[in-house]
């Protein structure tokens, strides 16, 4: 039974080492007008002769067995891109694997292997500038989902979910002692674990469960980020996050405060309530809204922590602080600290163009209010204040151009080989 993939057909990065298929019913249809000739990409499919590799195979082993690296893939992919130099970037908890990693691509490829050392908190991390200002012609980013489209890239990358195996029996059995079956659930979880989650869901609906695998496109179905989650339908009435630490979870319980929310942490094999205050997060961020729209000048902070800072999202909260009059000067960093911005006391108010996250877990830390770009729009008065947070950074359904994905803010890069 194949069950581990979306059901809508959607899929926003490339994988050469599997195929898709879906039956549908045959409908005839009468042609009003010429039919166009469509050109059909043929995906490679990663040679045999390489996947029983003896040697490849025997490296591997020196990865955790239960980590699905795409070792095999990537060694085929570098081959073909004929790539000379290829940089690799992991989040912090891969990072003890990067070394073997690297040596094993090295090994088998003749490529050069360079690790980027610098913190990588999610995809919107993902540093193909530096990737390419280092002489490199290839990228793996190893961790997270194409949040940033292989076409809008600067170099050619290959995306890595690292899909971790756990024990679904546990999972499946921690269900069935805790809930009603005939309750809707919703189920989310992180890239690493929505092969299990897609599974799962499925083994239940087959034993009668009524759950919902919801989504927020451009993401996968049942993948939230920490900035972006969707709001569910009013027939659900509780939400379930499979996966370690409440970063993610948090996303999606602040698009939904009404909803009771649970946790199974794979590693711990615990499922456990959660709770999030939502009132007291609403009045601070409203309060800090409130203060900066006395303030004289602001400060505009564009992130360079990878492809965290958005031009077209700093250019909309510029145009709008102009529109209302305000002075305000442009920051670059690539991480924000309270003491680096104190410096400038002369700033009565900043929005980082960076986490939204940033603004709400850390913003009482800051000396001056820190603006998410959306707290922004509230305060230039380019939308009114929402009763349910918006968390909507990168969905293609967002609420204005204060988002990564709204229609105006959509560009391309056209890649050009390193010098």
């Amino acid at each position: 039974m194949l069950s581990a993939g979306p059901k809508d057909g959607s899929c926003n990065c490339e994988d050469s080492s599997k195929s898709c298929s879906a039956v549908v019913p045959s409908v005839r249809v009468e042609a009003t007008e010429p039919r166009k000739r469509v050109q059909r990409r043929v995906v490679q499919q990663i040679p045999q002769e390489l996947l029983d590799d003896p040697l490849i195979n025997e490296a591997i082993k020196r990865l955790p067995p239960n980590y699905n690296f795409e070792i095999h893939k990537s060694i085929w992919r570098i081959r073909c891109a004929n790539a000379s130099c290829v940089a690799l970037q992991f989040p912090e908890g891969l990072l003890l694997y990067a070394c073997v990693i690297a040596d094993i691509l090295e090994h088998f490829t003749g490529a050069e292997m360079l690790l980027l050392g610098d913190v990588t908190y999610g995809a919107c991390c993902i540093d193909d500038f530096t990737a390419r200002s280092l002489g490199a012609d290839f990228m793996i980013h190893y961790g997270h989902s194409c949040l940033v489209p292989i076409d809008r890239t600067s170099i050619t990358v290959l995306y890595v979910f690292v899909d971790i195996q756990i024990d679904p029996k546990h999972f499946i059995d921690s269900l069935g002692a805790n809930f009603d079956k005939d309750k809707k659930m919703a189920i989310v979880s992180t890239i690493q674990f929505l092969n299990t989650l897609h599974s799962v869901v499925e083994a239940l609906k087959e034993e009668g469960w009524d759950l919902v695998i919801p989504q927020s496109k451009p993401l996968s179905p049942g993948e939230v980020l920490g900035c972006t989650s969707p709001p569910l339908d009013s027939s659900v009435t509780s939400l379930l996050y499979l996966g370690d630490g409440r970063f993610h979870l948090e996303s999606i319980m602040i698009s939904n405060p009404a909803l009771p929310a649970y946790r199974y942490d794979p590693y711990s094999k615990e499922l456990t309530r959660e709770y999030y205050d939502h009132e007291k997060m609403k009045r601070i961020r409203a309060e800090e809204i409130k203060k900066a729209e006395c303030a004289g000048k602001w400060g505009l902070i564009l992130g360079t922590l990878g492809r965290q800072g958005n031009p077209a999202v700093l250019n909309n909260i510029k145009q709008l602080l102009e529109k209302a009059g305000k002075d305000y000067v442009v920051l670059l960093m690539s991480e924000i600290f309270p003491e680096r911005l104190a410096l400038l006391c002369d700033v009565g108010a900043w929005v980082q163009v960076a986490c939204p996250r940033l603004s709400i877990d850390w913003g009482y830390a800051f000396s001056a209010p820190l603006l998410s770009p959306y707290e922004a729009a509230v305060a230039l008065k380019q939308i009114t204040w929402q009763e349910t947070y918006p968390m909507d950074f990168y969905s293609n359904a967002s609420l204005g151009p204060w988002t990564n994905n709204h229609p105006q803010n959509k560009v391309k890069i056209t890649r050009k080989k390193p010098s």
